[in-house]
């Protein structure tokens, strides 16, 4: 396995357009597919609080080496639209591309920089001739991508197929949006990056999980049989995850009406003598303090994830921060003992959820 970007043993790629393009789900599967042929992963999405239009972006960095963060700059954005490329084009490493729709016309002076690389691809053209809709897009530009680097495009075949398994048309469609993808790469482009990207063969042991999915798998781990929690971003994702996998781990997990039934009936059966957990963000916290109090007294251990905003109030709904620790240490009315951890990666998070319930459980107390 190898990687060698602009400025070292590392590649980082940026994939951006609209909300409702795949942006999250095309970076995952590249992650995925890069993490299949043994190179290290690190991604993450940036995106505003609404379902459609906007701008989204997902930036994953990968290497041969651990990677624990995203760098300030990328080596190769794939832009679905303009607003993509002149909203990131100050981001990108000298000597570094920038793959967009040839329908989209860029002037030198809208760019701003003679020292990267425009890269015209028939993205539209492509989903036309395969009969695909729209939205395809971004498998083309994913192929696009893997062209331009030289990855072994097989590795990201079979990572689709496992992603759209028993949707056989599915599969077929996007495999045809990826070759081209990267056949056109390969034709017109293959020398034009200094970027280079080798698989050293398929492995399907490793997995790339987000901080809220190793929180549950922590959680899972840790033997949690109830879980209750309205939805609230950033912790909403832990709450989908469990109810996704109900049946295969035997864990009870309710969406509520509100936080303080979430928190009441985690309380309920934490007494009733099971490990039981919930989790939300600051305004769902702040509702919760009463029956956290409650927990104290009736000595009834529970952990509670909180997954913090920006801002007072409703805050930065899809973004996160550390400003409600104290919060935590110091929240609900009396006092009494209580444990609080921050997790500093997503493997932290995993480890942690997992002593945080054993703490819980050990002195009858509260962990967050």
């Amino acid at each position: 396995m190898t990687a060698k970007g602009v400025k070292g043993s590392s590649v980082s790629i940026l994939i951006g357009g609209e909300a409702g393009q795949g942006l999250s789900r095309s970076g995952i599967l590249l992650g995925k597919a890069l993490m299949r042929g043994g190179l290290h992963v690190f991604g993450s999405i940036d995106y505003p609080s609404v379902i459609r239009g906007s701008h989204n972006f997902y930036t994953l960095t990968t290497s041969d080496e651990e990677v624990h963060s995203n760098g300030d700059s990328v080596d190769l954005i794939l832009a679905l639209n303009k607003e993509t490329v002149l909203l990131h084009v100050d981001e990108l490493s000298p000597g570094g591309g920038i793959v967009y729709d040839e329908g989209v016309e860029i002037s030198s002076e809208e760019l701003g920089r003679d020292d990267v690389q425009l890269l015209p691809f028939p993205l539209t053209g492509i989903v036309k001739e395969i009969e695909g809709p729209e939205v395809i897009r971004n498998t083309v530009a994913l192929g696009a991508g893997l062209g331009l680097v030289g990855y072994d495009v097989e590795v990201m075949k079979s990572v689709i197929s496992d992603a759209f398994a028993g949707r056989d048309a599915i599969i077929e469609m996007n495999h045809a949006a990826i070759e081209m993808g990267y056949g056109y790469a390969r034709e017109h482009y293959a020398d034009a990056l200094s970027l280079e990207l080798t698989s050293s063969g398929g492995s399907t042991d490793r997995i790339i999980v987000t901080g809220n999915e190793a929180v549950a798998l922590g959680a899972i781990a840790a033997g949690c049989r109830f879980y209750a929690a309205y939805p609230m971003t950033p912790a909403s994702a832990v709450l989908h995850y469990l109810i996704s996998t109900e049946e295969e781990t035997g864990m009870t997990a309710v969406q509520t009406e509100s936080e303080i039934s979430a928190l009441n009936m985690v309380v309920g059966a934490s007494y009733a003598g099971v490990r039981a957990m919930t989790a939300t963000s600051g305004g769902g916290f702040c509702l919760m303090t009463e029956a956290l109090s409650l927990a104290a007294m009736t000595e009834s251990p529970l952990v509670l994830m909180l997954g913090q905003r920006p801002g007072p109030s409703t805050g930065l709904a899809t973004y996160t921060a550390q400003g409600d620790l104290l919060f935590a240490v110091h929240a609900a009315h009396g006092e009494f003992p209580r444990v609080v951890v921050a997790p500093g990666d997503v493997e932290e998070c995993f480890h942690l959820t997992v002593e945080a319930f054993n703490l819980a459980e050990r002195y009858q107390i509260q962990s967050s």
